[in-house]
């Protein structure tokens, strides 16, 4: 069964960065991919800005090629291509000093139709963006602006990005994005959670006994090593994705699926966060940055070596964080992060008490407890583990299983990448998938604290071989409980 696409009204995206590396991976692909979807309608225009000069010619030219490298050649259809490549206008313009804001302006004409304002570049020159657009008289009601991390270093800093852009657009016009809630398997969370009566009356700490969620990465700096040594992982990661991924599991029920009803569940569980200090965090986290090792079948730099310096910013977190509610006190959430690790793989585990009591003789072999095992990727899907009858004579024996839900076998049609439906709940102004101004705020109000605390006890970064699974010291902070990490393959 396809599901049927639905045409967006015709609008004008204008990519601020339009030259740069996410608007060749992400954006121009996304964007194709939803025209070859036939949900562009005329006269739907693309718009990249950047300070390179360049014609309309050759920004035709330079996005024919970020398509042939980043889409799938069966999916390159000559003639949606072409259509598509003719949507596309260049103009150059700074956004520092705002030269060439006039020729956006000209360029978009005096049509009412949507505009939709793509900041792919640095939050430096968001709010001088902001002020350029109001200033050239572009910002109307049916414009929105949509923001990339990182949202600020610190609530300081976050306050004053969100005063600057809100001082040129309403809330209501402002998509903060986080690629991660645009994945299929994240709103299939909730479809989880609240579609099926099985799941959500064990949701809570009389059922569930810890939570784990891990976002790993094989890579290492790339092309990042300004930003990443500046960041470290705990706030380019722990602070938007990550949080983001534990609010959705931990929240109540939303009234609706309204924007509004599902962030104030949101905000609800930042807010309920149990706030980690000085002296709780050695015991609750852990700083790592790899070393030389081994990944992706090759010998790899450790981080010093990577950035060309000293440094002690952390590729690897850890944190054991508490909800102080009715719902999941006493069920710690095992959270972590981190660059040269084993396995590229982000997944949820939702891990449940042990059964109470064993009925089954020594020779059944050991119960586990039931696992839920939600992968947000590689390899989108859903594992229910269960303990089962091995097949056979003999006894009862016990075996652990999954009934596995992969979306690519499951479903047959193509599966959207996360940028793709993000750009069009812009266009149609949803925002239910953006975080809130206070939700932001909310989430450094919690991890400053943490990184101040490092500060303070000079917590280092503990060396971690390159292609393992992070510092020992992250294997002690869950094992001390009891517990172990699920560590896929």
């Amino acid at each position: 069964m396809t599901s049927q696409i639905i045409p967006v009204e015709p609008f004008d995206f204008i990519a601020f960065g339009g030259t740069g590396d996410l608007a060749e991976r992400k954006l121009l692909p996304a964007l194709y991919q939803r025209q070859r979807a036939g949900q562009f309608l005329e006269p739907t225009r693309i718009i990249g800005t950047s300070r390179a000069k360049m014609s309309h010619k050759e920004y035709r030219e330079f996005a024919r090629k970020a398509i042939s490298d980043h889409v799938k050649a069966a999916e390159i259809e000559p003639e949606q291509l072409e259509t598509f490549l003719a949507r596309l206008h260049y103009v150059a313009a700074d956004g520092k000093s705002g030269d060439g804001f006039d020729a956006i302006k000209k360029q978009v004409g005096e049509s009412d139709r949507i505009r939709v304002f793509y900041m792919a570049v640095a939050p430096a020159l968001f709010g001088d963006i902001a002020k350029h657009l109001k200033g050239n008289d572009l910002i109307s009601q049916k414009s929105r602006i949509v923001v990339e991390k990182p949202i600020g270093r610190d609530l300081a800093s976050a306050e004053a990005l969100n005063d600057q852009i809100g001082s040129y657009f309403d809330e209501h016009q402002i998509f903060r994005i986080d690629h991660y809630l645009g994945k299929e398997t994240v709103q299939n969370l909730m479809a989880l959670r609240f579609a099926n009566m099985l799941y959500e009356p064990l949701w809570n700490s009389a059922h569930i006994d810890h939570v784990q969620i891990t976002v790993a990465e094989t890579v290492g700096l790339e092309d990042r090593i300004g930003y990443y040594d500046r960041a470290g992982a705990l706030r380019d990661m722990a602070q938007n994705h990550i949080l983001q991924l534990l609010c959705l599991v931990a929240m109540e029920v939303p009234s609706t699926m309204d924007a509004d009803a599902v962030r104030d569940e949101k905000l609800k569980v930042l807010r309920s966060l149990k706030r980690i200090n000085g002296q709780e965090a050695p015991k609750m986290t852990v700083r790592g940055q790899y070393r030389a090792g081994a990944s992706a079948g090759g010998a790899v730099k450790g981080y010093q070596e990577e950035l060309g310096s000293q440094s002690s910013t952390e590729t690897f977190v850890a944190i054991k964080a508490e909800i102080e509610n009715w719902r999941w006190a006493g069920v710690p959430f095992y959270l972590r992060t981190g660059k040269r690790l084993a396995t590229r793989v982000s997944e949820i585990v939702i891990e449940f008490k042990h059964i109470p009591h064993s009925i089954f003789g020594e020779g059944a072999g050991r119960i586990l407890a039931n696992q839920l095992v939600i992968r947000l990727q590689p390899d989108e899907g859903v594992k229910q583990w269960i303990m089962i009858k091995d097949p056979g004579p003999g006894g009862m024996r016990l075996r652990n299983i999954a009934l596995d839900m992969s979306f690519a076998q499951s479903f047959q049609e193509r599966n959207p990448d996360a940028y793709e439906r993000l750009v069009m709940d812009v266009v149609r102004g949803n925002q239910t998938l953006f975080m809130r101004r206070d939700e932001v705020e909310a989430a450094w109000k919690w991890i400053d604290p943490i990184q101040g605390a490092w500060v303070e006890n000079l917590q280092e970064a503990q060396g971690y071989t390159a292609g393992t699974w992070g510092p020992s010291s992250a294997i002690a902070l869950i094992e001390r409980d009891g517990r172990t990490w699920h560590e896929s393959t």
